[in-house]
């Protein structure tokens, strides 16, 4: 069986391509997909050919074509004679997927959507809503704590979200794009921030009564981690959640994290149990689980962050905005529609 599938055939090109899916086992489950989010930073580094684009590579060379894409929604068309958690027809969400219009998945990468009132739009972000919702568990919030979160990304906007159903107080967004610092006060950010003005750290400090308990940090720069390090109160907790691909990162870790008793947690997705969840660190199917709990209980909603539904023939267009425009907005692609 054929799939069309969107692949970065070499830097800065990105093709529909029809490529066959892998043979179906036991334990795995065909998907139509309906929608997939882009994860706009690591679409874009892979898009760019940056050579560092995995914690297993060597960073040395780019090597093409890459296939990227990990969250999705869809409804199951088959399953494999071992699978007892979906049936055929459910509605789910899916980790670890690509851009393509069907999936042959296993099966503790399909999860069922329990209520049809949640659209496959707001599933399509429930992976990638993992990675924040890890970054705050291992930094252990507790409610009436004050937060930071550093950079207005995906990965940002819903750590907002996340962190104000945790009971953060208050939440503080930080981002050069006065769009984005606005877009994090309608969602949730009690203040917004620009990180380039001179008196940024004294502005924190003056809202959270001398520093933030918790920091999420989702640029991956150097000077970023630098910033938000200046801005914490003692014994804070720093979660590492943006890819920190570059070395630029320079730090008085005797002055700004030993002698605060500052924690710097390393938050990358996949830095967590595969299967058993412990407290502060929860696997990927409990992750989704909690996330579809909150969102069914109307603590959490998603979908209002999409800004923008592309036909997934527009990708070229799509990838190369991506690539060049400084603000790229909160985008998915519709495969529902794909003729």
């Amino acid at each position: 069986m054929k799939s069309r599938t969107i692949v970065f055939t070499e830097a800065y090109k990105a093709e529909l391509i029809e490529k066959d899916l892998r043979e179906m086992g036991d334990d795995d489950v065909l998907v139509k997909t309906m929608v997939t989010s882009i994860s706009s930073g690591t679409e874009r580094a892979n898009y760019i050919g940056d050579p560092n684009v995995s914690i297993t590579d060597s960073g040395d060379v780019a090597i093409f074509p890459r296939i990227v894409g990990y969250s999705a929604a869809g409804i199951v068309e088959k399953i494999g004679e071992n699978v007892t958690n979906v049936k055929v027809g459910d509605r789910v969400a899916i980790t670890g997927s690509i851009h393509s219009e069907y999936l042959v998945m296993g099966k503790n990468d399909v999860h069922k959507i329990e209520s049809d009132s949640i659209s496959f739009s707001e599933a399509a972000l429930w992976y990638i809503s993992c990675f924040p919702s890890a970054a705050i568990r291992k930094c252990r919030l507790e409610f009436g704590e004050s937060a930071i979160v550093m950079g207005m990304g995906v990965l940002g906007m819903i750590g907002v979200k996340l962190l104000s159903a945790a009971g953060a107080a208050p939440i503080i967004a930080v981002d050069p794009d006065p769009v984005k610092r606005e877009k994090a006060l309608e969602i949730g950010a009690d203040f917004a921030f620009d990180p380039f003005e001179n008196d940024f750290v004294e502005k924190v400090k003056e809202v959270t009564d001398g520093g933030v308990n918790v920091a999420i940090e989702v640029t991956g720069n150097g000077k970023a981690l630098d910033q938000v390090l200046d801005c914490m109160k003692r014994f804070g907790r720093v979660a590492l959640l943006g890819c920190t691909r570059n070395s630029d990162f320079t730090i008085d870790y005797y002055r700004k994290v030993h002698g605060p008793g500052i924690t710097l947690i390393g938050a990358h997705t996949m830095a967590r149990p595969s299967k058993e969840s412990y407290p502060g660190w929860w696997c990927i199917k409990d992750e989704i689980k909690g996330i579809q709990n909150l969102t069914r209980c109307n603590r959490l909603s998603l979908s209002d962050m999409v800004e923008e539904l592309h036909d997934p023939m527009d990708a070229q267009k799509v990838y190369t905005r991506l690539a060049n425009e400084k603000t790229f907005p909160i985008t998915q692609f519709n495969w529902e529609e794909l003729k």
